[in-house]
């Protein structure tokens, strides 16, 4: 993971044409490294405007395919990639980016590109005080978590971590972090989420997930 020094430019900002969504509920910055999914562009309805360019959008990519069977499983990558988005987008999921980052960490070895994959997500919940709730996530979290309760400016947040155990379906053990920020109408939930594999860079994902929610605010930033 890369570590900026005092000496280093300062880095350029870009921002999206969402922080001026007046439909948004939440706004934050990711660090480089992120690519953000559009998950309505990769999960359009059937008939639709959207579909079309998708299928658009693949169709080159099918083309150049050296025979059907290359062709085929171009295909069912695709599918299974949109079942996965459908299926976290039914159950609050509103945005996913993929991130890479050179591990510059490790030291007499050759930098490895590091894979992550970072969701932001709502839940309902009952009427409670923010900081009650934010406690209430601590008081959730398994056994193996890393708990951290943080007073920001966007309110409380409860951060906390867990690995999954390997399985068929996930051989390789995941470590997730989250961020549990309540909504100010104290009605919602927002999980900031960053999963990997890459188990021995937990305290640099951490600081990566630590940068993310700094920066989020549940009002418009640019007014």
């Amino acid at each position: 993971m890369s570590t900026a020094d005092a000496a280093a430019p300062t880095p350029t900002i870009v921002i999206d044409h969402s922080a001026q969504d007046p439909h948004a509920e939440l706004w934050f910055a990711e660090p480089p490294g992120f690519l953000p999914l559009p998950l309505d562009a990769l999960l359009p309805e059937p008939g639709s405007e959207a579909a079309h360019a998708l299928r658009a959008t693949v169709e080159p990519f099918l083309n150049s395919a050296p025979d059907e069977l290359h062709r085929l499983q171009f295909i069912a990558h695709v599918a299974a990639g949109q079942q996965l988005l459908a299926a976290l987008q039914e159950t609050g999921t509103v945005h996913c980016s993929i991130g890479l980052h050179r591990d510059d960490v490790a030291v007499n070895a050759a930098p490895e590109p590091l894979l992550s994959f970072f969701t932001v997500s709502w839940r309902q919940i009952a009427t409670t005080p923010r900081g009650v709730t934010a406690a209430r996530a601590a008081a959730s979290a398994s056994e193996d978590a890393h708990i951290e309760y943080l007073e920001l400016p966007c309110g409380p947040v409860t951060l906390t971590e867990s690995t999954s155990v390997p399985s068929s379906s996930l051989p390789t053990p995941l470590r997730q972090i989250r961020a549990h920020i309540p909504h100010p109408d104290c009605k919602r939930l927002a999980v900031l989420t960053l999963g990997t594999t890459a188990l021995a860079r937990r305290a640099e994902y951490r600081a990566i997930l630590h940068r993310i929610v700094e920066s989020v605010s549940f009002e418009r930033p640019l007014g």
